[in-house]
């Protein structure tokens, strides 16, 4: 599986815990190879810079589209999660987006933009949704997560975006630009709907603003050569 079919991490883990319960649970046999669990792959998110996020949004023209894109940004939204909303989620007062049931089947609150209301007023009154906030070809149906995806590379294409990034990078550089905005870790982490601030932690580790408060050695050692 891995050297043929090049399978991810955690599909392997699926592998190999499905043929440890086969041969224990319904063959009553030892399994008999010594196969470890390998761990999972430690990768950094792929984040987009504010240009990348404002070139982006303004290669969106149709109306439902722009006001998903934004949307996710806007509030850090998982696409699972932006796909369900229903109208009446949204919250213009308080601008704040209730989040229902989602990932560990928790409800939240998280923020939106002024920008982004101003764009959903405008698809209200053009689309008028009804029991969800962004239908599918079918009205009775919510848009499914893989044309909101479909819609992303096409729309970051159009931008002349050249990283590998997804619609979820969208929810990753609005924890980024967060952070470097000197936004609370906890605050953030609430945000995401993130149990563990370890999950929130990990986006410390790409932050410009981290990263730019550390003096490189080569710099201080040239100096005093200068000096």
């Amino acid at each position: 599986m891995v050297d043929k079919k090049k399978v991810s991490t955690p599909t392997l883990n699926i592998i190999i815990n499905a043929l440890k319960f086969y041969y224990g649970e319904m063959l009553k046999k030892k399994f008999i190879y010594e196969v470890k669990c390998p761990r999972k792959d430690k990768k950094l998110p792929v984040v987009l810079s504010k240009e990348e996020v404002a070139k982006i949004l303004s290669a969106v023209g149709n109306i439902k589209h722009r006001a998903i894109l934004m949307l996710v940004y806007s509030a850090g939204l998982r696409v699972g999660e932006v796909v369900k909303l229903g109208p009446e989620e949204i919250d213009p007062d308080r601008e704040i987006i209730h989040i229902r049931g989602s990932k560990g089947r928790k409800d939240r609150y998280t923020l939106i933009s002024d920008c982004a209301l101003k764009v959903l007023k405008e698809y209200f009154k053009e689309c008028r949704p009804s029991t969800w906030l962004f239908e599918g070809a079918k009205r009775s149906k919510h848009i499914s997560k893989r044309t909101v995806q479909v819609i992303f590379k096409q729309v970051s294409h159009n931008a002349g975006i050249k990283k590998d990034a997804t619609v979820h990078s969208l929810r990753h550089s609005f924890v980024l630009h967060l952070l470097e905005n000197s936004v609370d870790l906890r605050y953030i982490q609430e945000f995401l709907g993130h149990r563990s601030s370890k999950t929130t932690v990990i986006y410390t580790h790409v932050s410009k603003t981290s990263i730019a408060n550390i003096k490189n050695p080569l710099d201080s050692i040239l100096k005093e050569e200068e000096e």
